[in-house]
């Protein structure tokens, strides 16, 4: 056992740009010591102070530089970055040069971003996964979305946490934690959950440790962090961001998306993630997700600019679905809030149906977990297949497990595997194993699987758009942040990326409330290649409502409340003549 935690320690020593030790904390108060010059500055308005000759990508990287060890790494530990790319001012002074020479490349020219830790950079950088699995040599290539990046400019300033295996390796985990990162805290009281899997991207973005960030979705994992954070988060239709280089959960339902501040910055950010030609490596971006395959609906082509649709009057006009989602069965306050914001949509001119009081039952994804896992096992032999230097270099799920096993006291210490155990179980042998009944599923197979996740888009947020004639679909996207607890696990109240994921839709969440201190958002869900309407609905509510709220870095937003009474203790009786000890 020492033999193999000694291995994983001396991988450590020899990856220095990994953030794993702590530095001092601020003495006196770290909120005010920590840098502020460009927090809440949009993509926009940081070009126009580097247009203007007012600030330099160098100085601006430095600035989160420098934020993120006063506030990440300090201070109130948010925990949010798991790695800091030795070449983000290399990367900074070369887009500095662009602008001096009037060579600026497009709006992302020189603006740092982070990634969250399962997509592959060709850099310095680890890919891990938050998993010590995947730890050793960097990955051989960019991902296409790095690539991309790069490409446009953008300073990629390192990699964020994530919810390890991106929170598919137990049913008792606790979202945030990874074995390689650690626990991201939400920013808004560390003692609460910052959901997953893309907890660090939106975390860091929400405290202004980037101007942008990407994190990666296969049914919530954009949109629940980013809702418990106060950011936008946009989860493209399948196949509109490409997956190549990204540590798979599953080729039906992933989508690589954007975290921002503001609905503009998530759309900036997704004009040069999005895949307008087919991606070689990623079949998905030249055609069409799994709600539409089978309809004769056909891949449109993708919009040159995603920002064109940011609209300040946006819901004017709009036809919008509410689904409340189990919301009812959550306190009054939240039930209110949400309630609040249906009410500000209608307020802004468009015209709001109840499709619960019309009866409307949205079709189940039902066959969503089995795709899943029979999807991962798969998938992730095949991202094994594309790694060398690390522990599962062209290996399988069952030596993932294995790794598990011999390294449970760092890789396991809280919850254990029994999804990767569950996936390991699936038959996909023989020569059409889409059609192997599944016992852990009673039978089912991954064909029926995916016929009832096809209907979930066909009889679910498709038919309700056509039937009462919606631009979209709206629904609170999950209940603020909850007490982490790494003992029990997480608590979720009630969600709605289930109505996108399974069919493979688009996703905008948007922040809409602040409940008792904590965060809380709404979300609009349309069809497959819907993302210019949701952006303008999105920017719309954004424009009236300006919901997002600075984070407290708080310990526990609640302890004005917790703290108890001040006890004063009883005075000692006073010396009194005539008195003497008894029984000396």
């Amino acid at each position: 056992m020492w033999k193999h935690v000694l291995a994983i320690l001396t991988v450590i020593l020899l990856v220095p740009s990994v953030v794993f030790a702590r530095t001092a904390t601020f003495g006196g108060n770290w909120a005010t010591a920590a840098p502020t010059a460009y927090n809440e500055f949009t993509v926009t308005q940081l070009q126009a102070e580097m247009d203007a000759g007012r600030l330099t990508s160098v100085r601006l990287t430095q600035f989160y530089l420098d934020r993120i060890s006063a506030l990440d790494q300090s201070g109130p530990n948010v925990n949010s970055v798991i790695e800091l790319n030795p070449d983000a001012l290399q990367l900074a002074r070369s887009a500095d040069s662009r602008r001096a020479k009037g060579q600026v490349i497009g709006p992302l020219d020189g603006i740092p971003v982070l990634l969250k830790d399962n997509i592959d950079t060709g850099d310095k950088m680890q890919t891990t996964a938050g998993s010590f699995a995947l730890v050793g040599k960097a990955a051989l290539h960019d991902s296409t979305v790095a690539a991309n990046l790069r490409a446009a400019g953008a300073v990629i300033l390192g990699k964020t946490n994530l919810s390890e295996w991106a929170n598919f390796r137990s049913f008792f985990s606790t979202s945030g934690w990874s074995g390689r990162g650690g626990l991201t805290h939400n920013p808004y009281s560390t003692d609460r959950n910052a959901c997953g899997s893309s907890s660090g991207s939106a975390a860091a973005a929400a405290a202004n440790f980037a101007a942008i960030s990407v994190g990666t979705e296969t049914d919530g994992s954009i949109v629940c962090p980013a809702n418990v954070s106060a950011i936008v988060g946009i989860k493209p239709t399948v196949g509109v961001t490409s997956r190549a280089g990204v540590v798979p959960i599953s080729h039906t339902q992933d989508s690589i998306g954007p975290h921002g501040r503001t609905v503009a910055d998530a759309a900036a950010l997704l004009n040069v993630l999005a895949s307008r030609t087919p991606d070689s490596r990623d079949a998905a971006t030249s055609g069409v997700p799994l709600g539409w395959q089978g309809t004769g609906r056909t891949r449109p082509a993708l919009p040159a600019d995603y920002t064109a649709f940011v609209n300040a009057n946006g819901l004017s006009g709009a036809r919008i679905g509410v689904t409340r989602q189990g919301i009812d069965n959550a306190p009054p306050q939240v039930v209110a809030a949400f309630d609040n914001a249906i009410a500000t949509i209608q307020s802004a001119g468009a015209t709001v149906v109840d499709l619960d009081g019309a009866g409307f039952t949205f079709a189940s994804a039902d066959g969503e977990f089995l795709v899943l896992v029979y999807d991962f096992k798969i998938d992730l032999q095949n991202y094994f297949a594309t790694r060398v230097g690390v522990p599962m270099a062209n290996k399988t799920l069952a030596d993932a497990i294995a790794f598990n096993n011999a390294h449970a006291s760092t890789e396991m210490p809280y919850f254990l595997q029994e999804i990767f155990y569950l996936a390991q179980s699936m038959d996909t042998s023989g020569p059409d194993p889409a059609n192997n009944p599944q016992a852990a599923f009673g039978g089912m197979t991954y064909n029926q699987a995916l016929a009832i996740d096809h209907n979930a888009g066909a009889n679910g947020i498709d038919a309700a758009l056509s039937r009462f004639n919606l631009d979209a679909v709206v629904a609170p996207t999950d209940s603020p942040g909850w007490t982490t607890d790494l003992i029990m696990s997480d608590h979720f109240v009630f969600a709605s990326s289930g109505l996108a994921g399974g069919p493979g839709y688009p996703i905008v969440q948007v922040p809409a409330a602040n409940v008792l201190g904590m965060p809380m958002g709404i979300s609009f869900l349309g069809t497959a290649f819907s993302e210019p309407t949701l952006i303008k609905l999105a920017s719309g509510f954004e424009a009236k409502t300006h919901a997002r709220t600075l984070p407290s870095f708080t310990g526990n937003i609640t302890t004005a409340n917790t703290n108890g009474t001040t006890l004063q203790p009883p005075k000692p009786p006073k010396n009194a003549t005539g008195m003497r000890p008894h029984r000396v």
